[in-house]
């Protein structure tokens, strides 16, 4: 997940501070809604409420390489526990941060962010743990997958011996100072999904969520060599660029159909930048003035996704405060609200809490009531279903109070997430 200029998510951790006390009448957790008789003691579903824990990079958890498998099962617990403090219902773990894995894959090493070192054995399974104590906790776990990036440098040398990306170099193409599997080899596709589908088989996780990432965000000056794979696979597609679209459509379609022929209950969701295209672009696109249009830049055509129902739910990463003059919160997410109208696919909105209080943005962001106005601005379009906020270390920091605000005015409550 990016930053650079409009488009994405901070790399830089908030200041230090801890969480305000989220008390309503002295009670840090309120009491739950509930429902039922006959001895039903269960609570009532209704919005999702969910924060983003990243693992690449080390960005949320754990809080560094090479800590015990005590100590980061403590610090996973610790996420579990404010997620539960703050009336929030799911959490979002990633789980696959760079074509390498939180469990014990037999497609892909172990993360590096665990030990430090990729393939090393932690000690224990991280995501065997984050589904049985997020379930405990009354969370839902999402598991959150990065399709094809590889690694966050050019050298596949600093890769695993046992990397598939060693074993099949072909696969592979660097690209802004980063590796990338291809897109555009149908052995890759199913590679790629048959690594994240093993997850879904052994764990009783409750969605497959994938991030922005699919061809990767524009290099000014980079061209992204997949000629070979456009001369032998893209007769019949007016351009590479269709081409392109292509091959993460028949990505997208056919892990929503393996997902469900895998393990029944689980949802597939994406939550892309949230600009699909202009409005001066396309006529059916939104009203801003994005640098980024995902249909362009990434080849990821995020409403076709939602209106020929290939996913469960789609979680646009809104990540503007509203009234920005280029990409209105309030004006995208009335195209989002519009666009999954009548399709039967869930929204969720992805809020930046890490612009909250970052002297860097500009002064909405410095108000610790611009994030609930996103919320009450959301209770308006009746399609959005809940809100997902980046990331968890920003949730623990809470610089000014922004999601202390967020749950005074709209998390009065425990509720389970919807299905």
């Amino acid at each position: 997940m990016r930053r650079t200029g409009m488009t994405r998510r901070s790399l830089v951790a908030g200041a230090a501070g801890l969480v305000a006390a989220m008390t309503t009448g002295g009670d840090a957790v309120a009491s739950p809604v509930r429902q039922g008789g006959g001895g039903e003691d269960r609570l009532v579903r209704g919005e999702l409420r969910g924060v983003w824990i990243a693992t690449v990079a080390n960005l949320d958890w754990p809080s560094k390489k090479g800590l015990t498998a005590a100590a980061q099962e403590a610090e996973l617990i610790a996420h579990l526990d404010r997620a539960v403090r703050l009336r929030l219902n799911a959490v979002v773990l990633q789980v696959r941060p760079t074509a390498d894995a939180l469990w014990p894959s037999p497609y892909e090493p172990w993360a590096d962010c665990l030990t430090g070192v990729q393939g090393k054995d932690p000690g224990w399974d991280p995501l065997a743990t984050a589904v049985r104590e997020a379930h405990d906790r009354g969370l839902e776990l999402h598991a959150w997958f990065n399709p094809y990036r590889v690694a966050n440098h050019t050298d596949p040398a600093r890769l695993s011996a046992s990397h598939p990306a060693r074993r099949n170099p072909d696969w592979v193409l660097p690209y802004g100072g980063k590796l990338y599997y291809n897109p555009g080899l149908p052995e890759v596709r199913r590679f790629v999904q048959d690594a994240m589908l093993d997850a879904v088989r052994r764990y009783e996780i409750d969605a497959v969520h994938w991030d922005d990432y699919f061809y990767p965000y524009p290099v000014a000056g980079e061209a992204f060599k997949d000629d070979a794979a456009y001369e032998r696979y893209g007769g019949g597609f007016p351009d590479k660029a269709a081409w392109r679209r292509d091959n993460v459509d028949r990505l997208v379609r056919e892990m929503g159909e393996r997902i469900r022929e895998t393990r029944q209950g689980v949802r597939f969701g994406i939550s892309p930048f949230a600009v699909w295209r202009n409005k001066a672009t396309d006529p059916l696109g939104s009203d801003t003035r994005a640098g980024v249009e995902t249909y362009d830049a990434l080849h990821a055509d995020t409403r076709k996704w939602v209106k020929e129902g290939w996913i469960d739910y789609i979680c646009p990463q809104i990540y503007w405060h509203i009234g920005l003059a280029t990409a209105d919160y309030a004006k995208v997410l009335a195209w989002w609200a519009a666009t999954v109208r009548g399709t039967g696919v869930g929204l969720y909105v992805g809020e930046a809490l890490y612009k909250a209080g970052d002297p860097a943005q500009p002064a909405p962001w410095q108000d610790p009531a611009e994030l609930s106005r996103h919320l009450t601005l959301a209770r308006d379009h009746e399609e959005v279903g809940g809100h997902i906020f980046f990331s968890a270390k920003h949730v623990a920091a809470d610089r000014i109070g922004a999601m202390a605000r967020v749950v005074a005015d709209h998390y009065q409550d425990r509720v389970r997430a919807p299905r």
